[in-house]
């Protein structure tokens, strides 16, 4: 839970980077006419529910063809962070990423079920505004992005401005529909849980990104000696600035910090001392969304350039041990890219252990994305530790997954983290109802114990006294 140390993207819809412009052939909001048979957009709509089926989708330790994921469980019990890489999101050259730090008794099914919405709930509003925009789902969009790269600097500002605002859209109204699915949701309760999201799509050299919480994503890149510098590209939305506060002051909730750590602003209810939410914003937490805290995402356009080389996403147990220059210079020191979000886990897990030996550690969850597209070769990636199994898993469709009613693989149940054999030894499969079907899932023998023991900064402190937790199927 670091402090913001950046405005490097504001969120205008005015607003574009300065860097040399590098556009694909085509926007990507439809799949283009191409010579070879290929997936139309309307096909992936249809296969939507299908998610294990769904091609270069990875949501497991492990890496894709331009990136590596990575998560471990801290001290606190079930591991409530989730990630996911999605590979040729729209069209060939989108890629989408996201990490979900969850909360509360139930934040890690929060977590899961936004990693697993949110995406889809982003393709089907630009399903629907290119319908309206052409009536067919497989034509171009006309705004292509060559426009860009020459000719009337007018046409170009306006064509950008255009695109802007249409990825500002299709964010605000999916984070909208992404909480009001929560609050209704039938078998999940998010009264006093929810998650966090940082979520960028990466098309072509446009990035965009749309973020609630405290997980935060940064940019490796290159200054004009060659050296890698660390900018970054979100804020962390907590209670302690000014435009929070007031917001939440101002509907009644109230902002401070508790006297054993002055250093972490939290959220209050205006008559009970609970549940003391350390940021502003967030998906779920549906007892503060009367008193100040909001689901509307930050959004923020960059024009990536040839000197950036990668962009990380990690959760608060990541950047509460790691300083953003810390962070860029480990992964790009990694022996191999595949193995950098490991080793990104691995570091700040030390760091827990020397800078604060009496806490919990907290969930870590890594994504980094390579803006070259270039991985290391099958046999680096194993030689990291990671089976080939698990790379097939993902690239096949056959992956395990989730707490939302899919099927897992029995070959690697292992809940998305890291553990020992004693630990694996703890799981037991129990039926569970999600949406209407009645499927066996792996779920842990153990509960989310973030309110107990010693830990130096926890989501929540305290359940409101008049909030009741459902009992458990």
């Amino acid at each position: 839970m670091g402090g913001c140390v950046s405005t490097s993207s504001r969120s205008t819809c005015s607003s574009r980077g300065n860097g040399k412009r590098v556009s694909p052939s085509c926007m990507g909001i439809g799949i283009c006419r191409r010579k070879r048979t290929k997936k139309t957009f309307a096909d992936h709509v249809n296969t939507l529910q299908h998610l294990p089926s769904i091609p270069n989708r990875i949501f497991t330790n492990g890496k894709s063809r331009a990136s590596c994921i990575f998560t471990q469980q801290g001290r606190k019990g079930i591991n409530q962070d989730a990630m996911i890489v999605w590979e040729d999101f729209m069209s060939d050259d989108v890629t989408f990423c996201g990490v979900f730090d969850g909360h509360g008794p139930h934040g890690h099914l929060v977590a899961r079920k936004v990693r697993d919405a949110l995406p889809l709930k982003l393709l089907s509003f630009l399903h629907s505004y290119q319908s309206r925009q052409n009536g067919s789902s497989t034509a171009c969009f006309k705004s292509d992005l060559k426009k860009l790269d020459g000719g009337d600097s007018e046409k170009d500002s306006s064509t950008e401005d255009k695109l802007d605002c249409l990825w500002r859209e299709a964010f605000l109204k999916s984070y909208k529909a992404m909480d009001k699915e929560l609050r209704s949701h039938p078998n999940l309760d998010c009264f006093c849980s929810g998650s966090t999201a940082v979520t960028i799509v990466r098309q072509g050299s446009n990035l965009f990104m749309g973020y609630i919480g405290d997980s935060r994503a940064i940019l490796g890149s290159k200054d004009s000696s060659d050296s890698m510098v660390a900018i970054q590209l979100t804020v962390d939305l907590k209670p302690d600035l000014p435009r929070e506060a007031e917001r939440i002051k101002r509907c009644k909730g109230r902002v401070f910090a508790l006297q054993d750590e002055p250093e972490v602003p939290r959220v209050w209810l205006p008559f009970d001392d609970a549940p003391g939410l350390a940021m502003a914003r967030a998906f779920g937490d549906f007892c503060l969304k009367e008193y100040g805290v909001i689901s509307i995402p930050e959004f923020s356009h960059r024009m990536l350039t040839d000197r950036d080389q990668f962009i990380v996403l990690a959760s608060d147990g990541v950047w509460d041990v790691l300083s953003n220059e810390e962070v860029v210079e480990i992964v790009s020191s990694a022996p191999t890219r595949s193995s950098a979000a490991r080793i990104l886990v691995d570091s700040a897990a030390r760091e827990w252990k020397l800078k604060y030996p009496t806490s919990k550690m907290d969930d870590c969850a890594v994504v980094c994305l390579f803006l070259d597209g270039k991985m290391d070769s099958e046999s680096d990636y194993e030689e990291q530790g990671f089976s080939t199994a698990t790379l097939q898993s993902n690239h096949s469709g056959n992956a395990m997954e989730s707490d939302d009613g899919q099927n897992s693989e029995p070959s690697l149940q292992r809940n998305f983290t890291v553990r020992s054999s004693e630990e694996n030894d703890s799981f037991r499969r129990i039926p569970i109802e999600i949406e209407g079907h009645e499927e066996t899932v792996m779920v842990e023998d153990q509960n989310w114990l973030g309110l107990e023991g010693v830990t130096r900064v926890n989501s929540l402190v305290q359940l409101p006294r008049f909030s009741e937790e459902r009992p458990n199927s």
